[in-house]
């Protein structure tokens, strides 16, 4: 697994192999992406979602990601979270290269340091809300008890004390979603990237749900990365971005 040394992470305009070195920040840099390109080959031809995409997120910056449905932006979250790989260009995140992990490092790299909240909650029905939190900590290793303490914690956290031995099924789509959220955050992440966190949700369980990602962000000094069309919710982030024909600009919350 290759680690980015201070110097190697983000360069105004750097070349395809190296990174020049930042000038200092009051933050440190999390993720830093440089010159990506995403491209699919299908029947009728190349189709290129985005290239050239250049930009750094900053320790601490709850981020929006904003555009129309197929610009591309779940793909780009995928990639910042080393669940995907680009045609071309770099990432670094958390300090480490993404294209130089291998599959079982990178499976390594996501359980210890991103958390994922999804649209949809992908809560293993057969299990309780309890053992669904537990899961990442037990496929790190860690003994079961150990584990269900943490979980049961995190579920208190996000305030389902009483709801530790329900499953799936019997949770609402508001409950089902802040497991996920337990889930995502019961390894201790760095980084939280969010996909639609709030599609699938009425407009009322909406804003508890972002209202919760909000005061967690803040109470465990995360960096967060939100794929979202609730540009009401968007204008609350830290800073937004669009992404549209393959383009990525910064965009003022008034414009958004």
């Amino acid at each position: 697994m290759e680690t980015a040394p201070a110097s190697d992470r983000v360069a105004d305009d750097p070349g395809p192999r190296g990174l020049r070195p930042l000038p200092p920040t009051p933050h440190p840099i999390v993720i830093s992406v440089r010159n990506l390109c995403k491209e699919y080959h299908t029947g009728r031809g190349r189709l290129t979602l985005f290239d050239g995409l250049t930009f750094d997120i900053l320790q601490g910056e709850m981020l929006a990601i904003v555009g129309q449905s197929g610009a591309g932006k779940s793909t780009l979250l995928h990639i910042l979270g080393a669940l995907d790989a680009p045609s071309a260009g770099d990432v670094y995140c958390a300090s480490t290269q993404l294209r130089s992990l291998t599959p079982g490092q990178a499976a390594t790299f996501r359980n210890r340091e991103i958390g994922y909240v999804w649209q949809f909650h992908y809560l293993l029905p057969e299990f309780t809300a309890l053992e669904n939190v537990a899961m990442p900590l037990l496929a790190r290793g860690l003994p079961k008890a150990e584990a269900f303490r943490n979980a049961e914690q995190w579920l208190k956290e996000v305030e389902l004390a009483d709801r530790v031995t329900h499953r799936a099924g019997e949770l609402s789509g508001g409950e089902q979603q802040r497991v996920s959220i337990a889930r995502a955050l019961v390894t201790h992440p760095k980084v939280l990237l969010a996909d639609e966190p709030t599609g699938d949700l009425d407009s009322l369980t909406a804003e508890m749900i972002f209202n919760l990602i909000s005061r967690l962000h803040q109470l465990h000094r995360l960096t967060s990365v939100i794929v979202t069309h609730n540009l009401a919710l968007a204008r609350r982030c830290t800073r937004i971005l669009r992404l549209e024909k393959g383009r990525l600009d910064e965009v003022s919350p008034s414009a958004a």
